[in-house]
């Protein structure tokens, strides 16, 4: 017995005429907005923030940047500014003044400070406590007390 299998499954059906459920309801949806603050404010009043939401109404519907709903690039905006974020590595340029030379993989030689190459008691401690990765929030709070 043989069974058709179900393809295109990420291309959503056409309800309203050329568009999905979802970009009908971006386009009603910023319609009915805009047509909010039509009659509350008038157009002399309500021009600058009716324009705005019908440009991200249409975007919303019709723009697709790297062929992905434009929804998606809001969520992943979103994401990224509210989550914390942890730097662990800043590169930094080496100094010229002095040190020895190291050569790269490359054939590349790039100067390193002389001070650099010695560890030192306080310089292993700083070292040290730099690798420990703790909580950001217990580290503020440590600090602020």
């Amino acid at each position: 017995m043989q069974f058709k299998v179900p393809q295109f499954l990420e291309i959503e059906d056409k309800i309203f005429g050329p568009f999905t459920f979802k970009e009908f309801i971006y386009l009603a949806g910023g319609a009915g907005l805009c047509f909010i603050l039509y009659k509350l404010l008038g157009l002399l009043w309500g021009a600058v923030p009716i324009l705005v939401i019908a440009a991200f109404s249409f975007a919303l519907t019709f723009y697709r940047p790297n062929n992905k709903p434009f929804i998606f690039m809001i969520e992943s905006s979103l994401k990224y500014f509210s989550q914390s974020k942890l730097y662990i590595w800043k590169k930094q340029k080496a100094s010229r003044k002095a040190g020895g030379a190291e050569k790269k993989e490359g054939g590349e030689i790039s100067m390193m400070p002389a001070d650099s190459l010695k560890l030192n008691g306080s310089k292993l401690r700083d070292l040290a406590w730099s690798l420990d990765v703790l909580d950001l929030s217990k580290q503020k709070d440590s600090n602020v007390q």
